[in-house]
């Protein structure tokens, strides 16, 4: 951890200022200069851990992070994973995060509650990504994508296709469910066997992290993404029809015993800021009005302060 830098202080807080402008024009979050002034003093830098799905690689470690750092001095330290396990992960003790982001709202149950030690009380929704089909515009089998039906193109003999684990990630689990409508939408019994074989095919299913660098390199030809990682990566992709596409729900909250409560606060301010929104939008994410799930009365004093429903108070 880097200790205090001369002239800080004040850049601190012109930075604290500007991130207060995070929350203004959110529809269901909105913030005061002064309010968040508060939240955000100025600061030795400190280190702030966040768990997030391993779809959100992208533009986590090449936007946000390095955004997030500049803005506030603050240092960003994420390490990303399929949701469940990272979930499993936290109540098993074996990560300790500030913040957890998941891509499926009911990950969260896995953390809420007494039986689940109370590691999550609340969380936010904030943002949507349609799953889709990515492609190695490179793999020999790539022009046939623009020739045939997906589903077509998904049977071909020789195609390499890659998935993430639906034992360990929402992403495969929205896959299998993809291809199960896919087969009623087409009629066409069978179809998931025969694109992806049994659930847990180790031929196709690998880690989220590593998905999308199979793919670039040539190890797989396609394989099922959300729209965020293809358009992150600059990956051609095939939109499936609405009536069947299952979506990514990202959502943001604070860990119980987060080690660095105040950083975590600010990087939740961050992302949900203009700053934030902006370079999830340029990634792709479809962003709609966060959405607070779970008491308000559990939400920290400190960011309580800054939430005020659109409608009714959340109870």
């Amino acid at each position: 951890m880097r200790g205090p830098v001369p002239g800080r202080r004040a850049r601190s807080t012109r930075r604290g200022t500007r991130a207060a402008a995070g929350f203004r024009g959110l529809a269901v979050l909105t913030v005061s200069m002064w309010s968040l002034g508060g939240v955000l003093p100025a600061h030795a830098g400190s280190d702030v851990a966040v768990l997030y799905a391993g779809s959100l690689i992208n533009v986590m470690q090449g936007a946000v992070g390095p955004a997030f750092d500049r803005a506030s001095g603050d240092h960003f330290r994420g390490y990303a994973g399929g949701s469940k396990l990272l979930a499993n992960e936290i109540t098993a003790h074996l990560r300790r995060a500030d913040v957890f982001l998941s891509a499926v709202p009911g990950v969260n149950a896995r953390l809420m509650g007494a039986r689940h030690g109370n590691w999550v009380r609340w969380y936010l929704t904030f943002a949507r990504s349609p799953l889709v089909i990515g492609y190695n515009p490179h793999s020999r089998f790539a022009p046939l994508w623009h020739r045939r039906p997906w589903y077509v193109v998904l049977q071909t003999p020789g195609l390499r296709i890659g998935r993430t684990d639906p034992r360990l990630d929402p992403k495969g689990v929205l896959t299998l469910e993809l291809m199960r409508r896919a087969a009623a939408y087409y009629h066409i019994p069978g179809l998931a066997r025969r694109v992806l074989g049994a659930p847990e095919n180790s031929a196709q299913v690998f880690p989220e992290e590593t998905l999308m660098g199979r793919l670039q390199s040539g190890e797989l030809d396609a394989g099922f993404f959300y729209s965020t990682e293809t358009a992150a990566a600059g990956i051609p992709s095939v939109h499936l029809p609405p009536q069947i596409t299952p979506e990514a729900r990202y959502t943001i909250t604070l860990v119980r015993g987060a080690p660095h409560p105040r950083a975590a606060i600010a990087f939740i301010a961050f992302l949900l800021g203009p700053a934030g929104r902006r370079l999830m939008r340029s990634h792709g994410l479809r962003l709609e009005r966060p959405t607070l799930t779970g008491p308000a009365r559990a939400v920290p004093t400190a960011l309580r302060a800054l939430l005020r429903p659109a409608g009714p108070p959340v109870r």
